[in-house]
């Protein structure tokens, strides 16, 4: 599988990136990899890149876009940070992928037994962390159940990613409400933003439709 070119950039629609991706899901679930020469997209991408969607996921080790999705050098923007959490230097990157470089699609990719949101969960304060935390409290409370507190912790797994997959939402409400450029371009249909979880047992990726 080549990189992408302008050419190819050309033909994509937010549709067919997404479907894109479910694919190269599909193909990751099976242990089966695209036939790609990374090398030789090393030199295919030297002058430039082409990707087709920009993918905001966590820094957790277990959740490479790049690997889950199945793709090469080239083929999307991958912007990380523990739980895929929305500021203006990752809106500004969105932005910037959108809107100057051509991708279609946006992810905000959430996952199960995400580490910060079970931080944020049981309130954890430390150094810096603690800040970050603080940016998914408002997907902690906006999960009502259950309401007995001994059971919103970190402990309870299924807490754990209703907040995951509602902080996911809240995010994307983040990117409409603060950047008018990427709302304006979906709008318009030049892009669309969507909403996924990945589950570390299986590998699967779920999107929100």
């Amino acid at each position: 599988m080549k990189a992408h070119t302008k050419e190819t950039q050309a033909t994509m629609t937010p549709e067919k990136s997404l479907q894109y991706l479910k694919e190269g899901n599909q193909r990751f679930q099976n242990n089966l990899k695209a036939n790609r020469n990374l090398l030789e997209q090393v030199n295919d991408t030297s002058e430039g890149q082409f990707p087709f969607a920009t993918i905001l996921s966590c820094i957790d080790s277990r959740v490479s876009a790049e690997l889950v999705f199945d793709q090469g050098l080239g083929d999307i923007f991958s912007v990380r940070i523990a739980g895929n959490i929305v500021n203006e230097d990752i809106l500004g990157s969105m932005e910037f992928a959108c809107k100057l470089a051509g991708t279609e699609l946006i992810v905000v990719l959430g996952h199960t037994s995400c580490g910060a949101v079970k931080g944020a969960c049981d309130h954890a304060e430390m150094g810096n962390l603690t800040k970050l935390v603080q940016k998914i409290t408002p997907a902690v409370n906006a999960v009502t159940e259950p309401k007995d507190e001994s059971l919103r912790t970190s402990k309870n797994l299924d807490f754990v990613d209703n907040v995951s997959h509602m902080n996911v939402q809240l995010m994307i409400d983040r990117i409409h409400a603060e950047s008018p450029i990427l709302t304006e371009m979906e709008k318009n249909g030049e892009i669309k933003i969507i909403g996924a979880m990945y589950d570390v047992n299986t590998g699967e990726v779920k999107f929100d439709e």
